[in-house]
């Protein structure tokens, strides 16, 4: 690993340098984005809702929204990058280079993650224009946002690896993610569903993730930290071994 520390930082920097430059693009939309929901859920919306699970309806769902933000920017840095490197055929100098494959995979993971958890920061720092943020432990909060991070940010490698066109990059983030994103207890606790529901519910992954870091900020949560936290830990080891074994095969890359 640290043989290869200087591939692997120069990957990462190149990485976070890339979305950096057009911060405009990557960062300022996101920040604006989450402020109307802010207004639309939190203020106009939250006031008829009411308390939910003990708290003003804008406390409950303002954890969930900083962790939509750092799903969405995660996944769609590395599944942009790693496409448009493969688009311009630089690919096969990095497939070429003496470094390991594991390496281009935390190279553009590292990158993935750093922008979810930076536009994450923003999106908590612009919630404190319109509630008072509450935190009941730091460090369910730190754990829950990079193992998340890296979740998505290894399913958007390898939807990348497996795009044939900028097309293919929308279709996992339109169809699969954004639903079970809005699904995911963002917006509300899954105690109001149904029986039936709830346990439906559980199997959408992104549940466990937004309820693991609202009890980082509110000491609530609809489901078990430790299997929470086994389920983030479970989905970074499949999707990095499966990351892997589709570069090691050239699927998608080598024609």
């Amino acid at each position: 690993m640290f043989k290869y520390g200087v591939a692997l930082k120069s990957l990462w920097f190149k990485e976070c340098i890339r979305f950096l430059r057009i911060w405009v693009q990557t960062l300022v939309p996101p920040a604006i984005t989450m402020s109307l929901y802010f207004v639309i859920f939190g203020n106009l919306i939250g006031s008829r809702i009411g308390d939910m699970g003990g708290f003003s309806y804008m406390e409950f769902i303002v954890p969930g929204l900083i962790m939509m933000s750092v799903i969405t920017n995660s996944y769609s840095n590395v599944a942009s990058s790693f496409y448009s490197t493969k688009f311009q055929k630089s690919i096969e100098e990095l497939l070429v280079a003496p470094v390991p494959n594991y390496i281009i995979v935390l190279g553009y993971m590292g990158g993935g993650m750093t922008r979810g958890m930076l536009v994450g920061l923003i999106v908590t720092c612009v919630s404190l224009l319109f509630v008072d943020i509450q935190i009941h432990n730091i460090f369910v909060i730190i754990a829950t946002v990079i193992l998340t991070s890296a979740v998505f940010a290894l399913g958007g490698l390898i939807n990348a690896i497996y795009a044939n066109s900028f097309d293919d990059i929308s279709i996992i983030p339109t169809f699969i993610l954004t639903p079970l994103t809005y699904l995911g207890g963002v917006f509300y606790s899954i105690t109001l569903l149904p029986e039936f529901w709830q346990g439906v519910s559980q199997v959408n992954p992104i549940i466990y993730m937004v309820n693991a870091f609202r009890y980082g900020f509110l000491g609530v949560s609809d489901v078990d930290l430790t299997v929470a936290f086994g389920v983030l830990l479970l989905f970074i080891t499949a999707l990095f071994i499966l990351a892997l074994t589709l570069i090691k095969k050239g699927v998608g890359l080598r024609h």
